[in-house]
């Protein structure tokens, strides 16, 4: 939601984590939109820590390579949409008097400082309107984004090291939700859970918009970890051993790794029950149902058994998203060599590719 003023171009979407990166670019077709180009490369660890670039050099030498080794075609563009880390952005949904777009904008910064924990000239702040589907007509909706310019001005200057233009940055979140919600569009409220290799993400999509975001340390990775300690193995065996048998093969493999995903269980009921204490009499729906259904995505998302797991303890539908849903016209389960076990990595820049087409 951080733009810069360039005209529409051809560009691609660049998904920017702590351990790798990920690379999307679509094209449109007589048939719709196809893949392009795609592509992942890993992060050493300490180039990126917590969302924050330690190491420019080194992130846009990976980068400046990663462009060259893409499946597909070649990547003859220089620019592009890059994902901003969640734990380091804000967002938040403002209600504000009904207004001319002229006074909007002064009352939304207006607004904005008793949302953002950071002085306004510390930020770059972007907004939108959130189309009513409640039909309230007392106030509007507005869903602003914010992150440090310290932040972004990082990431803006390795990405130019490595010859590249950023058009925008989007938070990670809003990537996600337009990759995997069909038009942007819901008629109930899910939870869609980003279960990354160094944190998990919880998005609370409803309506037309998000409306709670979260993130907490709980990863793929730690279970790795985990396996790794109590097995007595390589982090590299681990790993291995994590794929190939999940919850439902070796026991000692599920008893690693079901503590931490205990944790994560009741981290999401606790994070749910804050969303329904906190959620605006003009939100909840006519016919009173609360949330029903989690969307899983991110690599971690195909652990074996993760999907009956949570929607036992949670009592609540869950399934893994499909971050084809916005650009296949027929509900094809793989994209040729990007399997859909594969794709779910993929979100967030499938989703910054889907920008790039529509968006910029």
């Amino acid at each position: 939601m951080i733009n810069f003023p360039f005209k529409k171009i051809k560009s691609f979407g660049l998904d920017i984590s702590d351990l790798s990166l990920k690379i999307a670019k679509l094209k449109e077709g007589k048939d719709g939109l196809n893949l392009a180009s795609f592509g992942e490369t890993e992060i050493p660890t300490g180039i990126i820590e917590g969302g924050e670039v330690k190491d420019e050099n080194s992130l846009s030498k990976i980068i400046k390579k990663s462009l060259t080794q893409v499946h597909g075609e070649k990547l003859k563009t220089k620019y592009l949409i890059a994902s901003l880390p969640e734990e380091k952005s804000f967002l938040d949904i403002l209600q504000i008097p009904l207004l001319k777009e002229e006074e909007m904008e002064k009352a939304v910064r207006f607004e904005a400082e008793n949302h953002i924990p950071l002085p306004l000239d510390e930020v770059y702040l972007d907004f939108k309107k959130i189309e009513n589907v409640f039909n309230q007509r007392k106030y509007q909706e507005i869903l602003i984004a914010a992150a440090p310019k310290k932040v972004v001005d990082s990431y803006l200057k390795t990405l130019k090291k490595a010859g590249l233009q950023p058009i925008a940055f989007e938070v990670e979140c809003l990537a996600i939700v337009r990759a995997l919600i069909k038009k942007e569009a819901t008629t109930r409220p899910l939870l869609i859970i980003d279960f990354g290799a160094t944190r998990t993400s919880f998005i609370i999509f409803s309506g037309r918009s998000l409306r709670f975001t979260s993130t907490i340390p709980i990863s793929s990775y730690a279970l790795t970890e985990n396996i790794a300690k109590n097995l007595k193995v390589s982090l590299k065996k681990a790993e291995v051993m994590k794929k190939k048998y999940g919850l439902i093969g070796k026991k000692e493999i599920s008893d690693s790794i079901i503590p931490a995903l205990t944790d994560l269980v009741e981290q999401i009921k606790t994070h749910l029950d804050y969303y329904h204490s906190h959620l605006p009499k003009s939100q909840i729906q006519r016919d009173g149902k609360r949330l029903e259904k989690i969307l899983l995505c991110g690599g971690g998302a195909n652990l074996k058994g993760l999907v009956e797991f949570l929607a036992t303890n949670l009592k609540v539908e869950v399934e893994l998203g499909n971050p084809w849903v916005n650009i296949l016209k027929r509900p094809l389960r793989k994209i040729p060599e990007l399997p859909f076990e594969k794709s779910l990595a993929y979100t967030t820049a499938l989703g910054l590719a889907l920008k790039a087409i529509y968006d910029n």
